[in-house]
């Protein structure tokens, strides 16, 4: 009778001891999360037909191929001039936010493109692909016209004392014809600054690759008039789509400078991919370590460089495709990630999205898979994360729509299963940790994916929720999850 009295007592400690340890666990090592708030009032639709020839309350709608300054507190956004059911104007689109989140359309610089200019490219009449910069108490636009599917281009360079204008043209940086003897297109302008504060030009598409050559900062045009410069991306095997819409940004606390390039077809396949060099000409390796412009070497596959952006779906969601030509921004200690993106359900709506960027342990940039509402990187809690998600793979191989899969992170610690031997863990301030039994296959017999967490805004859903992105061990390939709101 002692003995089972003794039993049932031991039994009774242990419950409470392992009730004060799920305690501890889940409640007392809990912390404070800041959520964002609702970027609208109600959700935002992808097409809207009532606002097709509005432009005043476009705020997203129609935009390709921004690139992004902010200005005096102010974010400006430079566009191609792109629009649903109808013939785009000649111009510069150009938008602008105090926050990131609400977006004002403000107008177009050019009214037409100038006659020489038009004569280079065979009469083409739509500007491409801007960038926009600060120097010397100056703002430097530049622009891009070609004659589509051709290698008749010419990037332009226009400038004012205010970023909203009037712009001043000053004629040509850089201009290519057909049988020429550069291999770049004069096309998809990026200016990027060195450690010394100088600037350069990333720019090209398609077969010829892109390259980077240095800047004069006193004019903007070229340190070496015709000198195309150095090629720090190639196309890949020839029957492969599109590589265009360089950008290039520096990190000062990893010392390296980040190349990320636009793959694929516009409206659909669009995908951007990033690699890394610790000098300015590269060259720039991806996350598997292969050269962007060593692309025949890679076994087995149509390209290079770590996709951190596609063509994905989310549950209750049509989802985003032509998820391409993205643009950079530092914003103090903040990094952001904009690109276009095509409705799932109408690849002709065309919005701009503006996406955290974090960094990971090992230093690369990791896009966030929800788009900015105001969301801040905080301490994470084990409690926070555990739960139903939905994640999706960033398959390199794969550019079409990639749909999102269910992931169960459970209270013990397991993946999926509570005997799983797949296992996770919270380290840091919000580092994840996703640990995959691969015995005889993985070193250590697991492959880990190590990933960033953060709170989110939930678009697809409409509410407040917690994402993670990063990467996987196994493959280089970025790895994104979304929880599933209860």
């Amino acid at each position: 009778m002692k003995n089972r009295a003794y039993i049932i007592t031991s039994l009774l400690f242990l419950s409470l001891f392992i009730g004060l340890a799920l305690y501890y666990f889940l409640v007392k090592e809990d912390v404070s999360i800041t959520m964002p708030e609702p970027p609208a009032e109600e959700p935002i639709s992808k097409v809207d037909a009532a606002i097709m020839h509005n432009e005043a309350k476009w705020t997203t709608n129609n935009t390709h191929d921004g690139e992004i300054i902010k200005v005096d507190g102010m974010y400006y956004v430079f566009s191609t001039d792109y629009m649903v059911a109808g013939e785009p104007k000649p111009g510069i689109m150009v938008r602008k936010s105090p926050d990131l989140v609400n977006w004002e359309f403000v107008g177009r610089v050019f009214d037409a493109v100038p006659e020489d200019v038009k004569e280079w490219t065979n009469g083409a009449s739509i500007f491409w692909a801007p960038d926009v910069v600060e120097m010397n108490g100056t703002f430097y636009l530049y622009y891009s016209v070609s004659e589509f599917g051709t290698k008749n281009s010419y990037i332009g360079l226009a400038t004012s004392q205010s970023i909203e204008g009037p712009w001043e043209n000053k004629g040509e940086v850089f201009k290519t014809k057909n049988g020429d003897e550069y291999q770049v297109n004069a096309i998809d302008p990026g200016i990027i600054f060195d450690r010394e504060g100088e600037p350069w030009m990333v720019f090209g598409s398609y077969a010829g690759g892109i390259y980077i050559t240095e800047l004069n900062k006193e004019t903007g045009k070229l340190k070496e008039p015709g000198n195309q410069g150095t090629q720090v991306a190639n196309k890949g095997r020839q029957d492969h789509q599109a590589l265009e819409g360089p950008a290039i940004m520096y990190h000062s606390d990893t010392d390296y400078f980040y190349l990320t390039v636009s793959y694929g077809w516009l409206e659909d396949t669009y995908n951007v991919r990033v690699g890394r060099s610790k000098e300015i000409t590269g060259p720039y390796l991806d996350y598997n370590e292969n050269d962007l412009v060593d692309i025949e070497s890679v076994t087995g596959s149509p390209d290079v460089g770590t996709k951190i952006v596609g063509s994905y779906a989310f549950e209750n969601d049509s989802g985003w495709q032509g998820t391409g030509h993205n643009g950079l921004l530092r914003d103090g200690d903040d990094y952001y990630f904009i690109h276009n993106a095509r409705a799932g359900n109408d690849p002709y709506w065309s919005h701009l999205h503006v996406r955290k960027l974090y960094w990971t342990e090992d230093g690369w940039p990791a896009v966030s898979p929800q788009r900015y509402a105001g969301e801040v990187e905080q301490k994470m809690s084990k409690k926070a994360v555990i739960g139903e998600w939905e994640n999706i793979v960033l398959d390199r191989l794969n550019d079409n729509v990639l749909q999102s899969q269910q992931l169960s992170l459970l209270s013990n610690g397991k993946l999926n299963e509570e005997t799983s031997q797949d296992y996770w863990e919270l380290t840091g301030e919000n580092t994840l940790k996703l640990y995959w039994y691969a015995p005889d296959d993985a070193p250590n017999d697991y492959w880990v994916d190590t990933v960033v967490v953060a709170p989110a805004w939930d678009w697809e859903n409409w509410t407040e929720t917690i994402i993670f992105t990063g990467y996987s061990e196994q493959f280089g390939e970025a790895v994104w999850g979304k929880k599933v709101a209860k």
